[in-house]
């Protein structure tokens, strides 16, 4: 029976990438009973559709980090060796582990993003990106519901909580072509790519996410969503670190000096010397995070860059709850408008370095606190306790706020 309420730990593409000696999802039977030790009860996970459904020869997928120390300090980039998965094997044993331990699994897909860069070989992304950006969407769901086949010959589909078309649909290659706003651009493309997943399984709940809550934008989520989905990154002071060193605006230069001065580590190269070995280069097509935040977050001394979140952190507190809470409340009311059930996939500040400890001290804390409790009052179906709170982050250490967090949201 699905939960009443939805208690989500986001285990996105690291559930495969981070299968070998040591990693966090070496043992899945391990990564689900210490998830339901924190008080969760669903995962999410990219379950690689269209791989899956390319037909490309999975039994012996290659995976692995970028070498020679690229990414290793950059969250969700931070693989600690190759390993070799039978994909659709790995699928069922994941779905195998969350039923003994009682748990669900939110279908989504961040192949538009980022899931191909760890595949050592190129075909996976060589044949996404060949599908017409118009027709990715319909192509997604197709795969999806592939998948949901293909689960349900073992007697797994039970375990599929819903499904979504694609993570953060306005912020990744699915918006190929669009000019705009890319919400509103987004909505004929992602309405027949949930017309389609309906013909095939009428009573399967399909749905799209955002980044952020698009608050002006509202009218481009298509109408036929089973569940309103959002990811209330607020940033704030996030933000202005980023816009001071123009992490993400490669129209500016970037302050290599001030950079060295006040967040990096003794010893750092500059950025246009940090670059993953020459054969793994080509890689970097398959993700959208730029060169000059993964260099800031694999260079980084993550006591500055704390230090530096922090000094600036009180002149956006009042803001960043603020938009938390509004962005919420929206999401509330577009749902309920909708009629249909709210969940929060991930969230609350944003984008850290793998030892930064902004979101998992005080600050980010309370952010989690605040999140969970808003969730509870507007009555959301399902909620992160923060996107960093899974096996593959520091956070998943902090039993105690998980079990806290988890809590304020079953008790509502």
């Amino acid at each position: 029976m699905t939960p009443e309420k939805l208690t989500i730990t986001l285990w996105d593409f690291s559930w495969y990438t981070r299968t070998g000696p040591g990693e966090p999802f070496e043992d899945l039977d391990r990564a689900f009973a210490e998830a339901v030790e924190r008080g969760y009860n669903t995962v999410r996970i990219c379950a690689m559709p269209l791989l899956l459904g390319s037909g490309i020869d999975t039994s012996a997928l290659r995976l692995g980090p970028l070498g020679g120390g690229y990414g290793s300090r950059v969250r969700w980039y931070n693989v600690g060796a190759p390993t070799t998965i039978d994909a659709h094997a790995h699928l069922l044993a994941l779905f195998r582990a969350a039923r003994r331990h009682g748990c669900f699994v939110i279908l989504s897909s961040w192949e538009y993003q980022q899931s191909p860069l760890f595949a050592l070989d190129r075909p996976w992304f060589d044949a996404i990106t060949a599908i017409d950006p118009e027709d990715r969407a319909a192509a997604l769901a197709d795969a999806l519901a592939d998948l949901v086949d293909f689960l349900a010959e073992h007697g797994l589909d039970d375990r599929v909580v819903f499904t979504e078309l694609h993570n953060e649909v306005q912020a990744g290659h699915l918006a190929d072509g669009l000019d705009g706003d890319l919400v509103v651009a987004l909505r004929p493309r992602l309405e027949r790519g949930i017309a389609r997943f309906k013909q095939r399984h009428p009573g399967h709940p399909v749905t799209v996410n955002y980044a952020g809550v698009p608050v002006g934008s509202m009218r481009g989520i298509p109408r036929t969503v089973d569940v309103a989905v959002f990811h209330p990154y607020v940033y704030g002071v996030l933000d202005e670190l980023l816009d001071a060193f123009a992490l993400r605006d490669t129209t500016r230069p970037f302050p290599q000096e001030r950079a060295h001065r006040e967040l990096l580590r003794p010893g750092a190269p500059d950025l246009d010397d940090w670059l993953p070995p020459q054969e793994n280069r080509r890689r970097l097509d398959a993700t959208i995070v730029g060169r000059r935040e993964v260099y800031v977050h694999d260079w980084c001394d993550p006591d500055k860059w704390d230090a530096w979140l922090y000094d600036r952190y009180a002149t956006h507190r009042t803001a960043m709850r603020q938009q938390l809470t509004t962005w919420i409340d929206a999401a509330a009311d577009w749902a309920a408008n909708a009629d249909v059930p709210l969940v929060f996939g991930e969230g609350w500040i944003g984008y850290t370095p793998l030892h930064g400890a902004f979101e998992e001290g005080p600050v980010g804390a309370a952010f989690c606190r605040t999140a969970a409790t808003e969730a509870a009052r507007v009555g959301a179906w399902g909620s992160v306790v923060c996107s960093n709170a899974a096996p593959h982050h520091p956070m998943w250490h902090d039993v105690a706020l998980q079990l806290e967090c988890n809590a304020l949201l079953t008790r509502s």
